[in-house]
């Protein structure tokens, strides 16, 4: 696939675009993006309801991704990069305001600096949540105050790059006799896969969509 056009022109027409696009109906192939089935022992069940930030930030010069590097001490996905986000609370309004309290809380990021543009198809993780995308413009400046309970880093990719079909891989893992296949992009010395990968995808082929 060629590289997307829009990514040429200035940050604030790139806003337009993507807020458009995700203003309109999903394409077929960013829908059924899910676990495969497959879930963590004692994770079986109805799935909970959860919400993510992808909080896609305006450098003047490009756009870029913000993500977290989860902390090895946690229960769910230790060590994984993933966008900010976790469970809609009962205090919630919504899918929206749950992902924008979690960032607050894991990253510092406040409220005041991102403007929703829209939302992408869910995606159900193999532990057992139903997430809701939840698509932000972030402007600087702003303060990244990361909770060190939850998260061990804060660091952003450049759009273009996770944007770029060479750069979207398909992995896999055996779990025993059971292929796992998953999307992976790994940056660097960073390894961003599974669910947060998968969803990047489906944000790439929205944003694709004719």
């Amino acid at each position: 696939m060629p590289a997307l056009p829009f990514l040429a022109l200035p940050t604030a027409a790139q806003r337009a675009w993507i807020e458009a696009r995700l203003a309109a109906s999903p394409p077929a192939d960013a829908l059924g993006f899910a676990d495969d089935g497959h879930r963590l022992p004692g994770r079986e069940g109805p799935l909970r309801s959860a919400a993510v930030l992808v909080p896609l930030v305006d450098r003047g010069d490009a756009v870029n991704v913000l993500l977290t590097q989860r902390s090895a001490s946690l229960s769910d996905h230790p060590g994984q990069i993933s966008f900010p986000g976790g469970r809609v609370e009962p205090g919630d309004h919504d899918a929206i305001d749950a992902a924008l309290r979690e960032t607050v809380e894991e990253t510092g990021l406040a409220r005041k600096h991102v403007s929703v543009l829209g939302q992408l198809p869910h995606y159900a993780t193999v532990s057992g949540y139903d997430v809701t995308p939840v698509v932000g413009w972030v402007t600087p400046p702003f303060t990244i105050v990361r909770d060190p309970v939850e998260v061990d880093d804060v660091f952003e990719v450049p759009l273009a790059f996770l944007l770029e079909p060479a750069n979207q891989l398909r992995h896999y893992r055996m779990i025993g006799a059971v292929r796992r296949d998953y999307w992976a992009l790994p940056f660097g010395e960073r390894y961003i896969w599974g669910a947060t990968a998968a969803m990047l995808v489906m944000l790439d082929r929205v944003l694709r969509a004719a």
